[in-house]
């Protein structure tokens, strides 16, 4: 994906001027490797902020581990090292920021009056009240030093984001809450979300910081056409679309008669999923078997139980009962990233058999492990989880089902 966007796009830019390198969020490592291993470069410095080293990536790079999904002392001090990376970038250099999904945990720098305990706290309320990602990084975006454009902003130099998209619709603004493109959201737009998904929650100094946003205290974020901007550019580089097309193509070396949905699965994974089993069936009818249906997307979970388990374990075991004793059917579902919520795995499979192998082994019903979020607990006894470990990517979720 990164030879396909320089050869396209921006490689004459980036060959004729010294170059700095940002590189963040959980594809960071693989992505650096990949942008550092092109002729011609004048590399200055490389940054790089991720979940885990990539056995690719030079000795010379700048290394930071941090974390995800919540972000911690590490996450803080990556972010205010990019912020200085971007200061130090000289008006005709390049600064090229290599994003992905997750780089709003891994990169994190609070504005002044909160601190990361506050923004950590937000972040996980809103997630277990079912906040999507739009709602997040609207938040977030306010926060941070250098989320909704601010990266970007403080870099006088020309300022170039390659990224790779874990949202659905592909919105620069919201890939790990776009710090290097202008914010097409408010302070009114941040406080609106965190009174829709904050509720009563004790978090004084973030509406605090947010009531003096609303005063014009604190400015916002800089918006697409701010002067600070003008020296910016970026591209979506690989997404979803990327996934299926992978999938396809493995469906049909296979001898499976492939079949793409192309809308989005999003929405509360447990009301969606049989939902999305209508439709893959109603596509598969008329298909010559085997057929394999494709999907993408990413779902939410309203977390209201103590167990563990993921948006891609709870859509699978929504349609468990719903397939039992079918025409021989199989489907998973994953997080291309190989992490599904708090379950550490990527996602789990149901087919024909779970009903009757998990009656066998004396399992509860599904609607009690879905009740209770715990649908881990589920896929581990009948050994239908999905391990991956991390993929070095992350473009949301991929369903496949396989019939006949």
């Amino acid at each position: 994906m990164i030879d396909r966007a320089l050869r396209l796009s921006v490689q004459e830019l980036i060959t004729t001027r010294p170059v700095h390198v940002i590189a963040v969020g959980k594809a960071s490592a693989a992505m650096a490797a990949a942008f550092l291993s092109v002729r011609h470069l004048q590399i200055r410095q490389a940054l790089v902020i991720g979940t885990h080293l990539h056995p690719d990536l030079p000795a010379t790079v700048e290394w930071i581990e941090s974390s995800h999904p919540f972000p911690d002392g590490r996450s803080e001090h990556a972010g205010n090292r990019a912020l200085a990376v971007a200061q130090g970038v000289h008006s005709g250099d390049v600064l090229v920021i290599l994003l992905s999904g997750g780089a709003s945990a891994l990169m994190a720098a609070p504005l002044a009056g909160i601190t990361l305990a506050d923004k950590v706290a937000t972040t996980r309320l809103m997630m277990e009240s079912g906040a999507d990602i739009h709602a997040l990084n609207t938040v977030r975006r306010h926060l941070s030093k250098v989320k909704g454009g601010r990266l970007a902003a403080a870099c006088v130099g020309t300022t170039v984001t390659l990224a790779i998209s874990d949202v659905v619709g592909d919105d620069l603004n919201a890939i790990g809450s776009g710090p290097g493109v202008g914010d097409v959201t408010t302070w009114a737009d941040a406080a609106a979300m965190l009174t829709r998904f904050g509720g009563d929650a004790h978090l004084s100094e973030v509406r605090h910081v947010i009531d003096r946003g609303l005063a014009g205290e604190i400015p916002d974020t800089p918006k697409p056409g701010d002067a600070a901007l003008k020296r910016s550019q970026a591209m979506v580089i690989g997404s979803r679309i990327d996934a299926m097309a992978g999938a396809k193509q493995a469906a049909f070396e296979r001898g499976y008669h492939p079949i793409v949905i192309p809308e989005p699965v999003t929405g509360e994974a447990r009301e969606i999923a049989p939902r999305w089993l209508a439709r893959a069936r109603e596509l598969a009818r008329e298909m010559n078997k085997p057929a394999c249906v494709i999907s993408s997307g990413e779902t939410t979970v309203r977390v209201t139980g103590k167990g563990r388990g993921g948006r891609n374990l709870e859509f699978a075991l929504t349609i468990a009962e719903a397939i039992a004793s079918s025409t021989p059917l199989a489907m998973a579902s994953i997080g291309t990233d190989g992490i599904d919520g708090s379950s550490g795995v990527a996602g789990g499979m149901v087919d024909s058999t779970s009903m009757a192998r998990a009656s066998a082994l004396g399992l509860d019903t599904p609607g009690n492990y879905l009740a209770a979020n715990d649908s881990l607990s589920f896929f581990a006894r009948l050994d239908d989880v999905v391990r991956l470990g991390r993929t070095d990517t992350n473009v949301g979720d991929l369903q496949v089902m396989l019939i006949g």
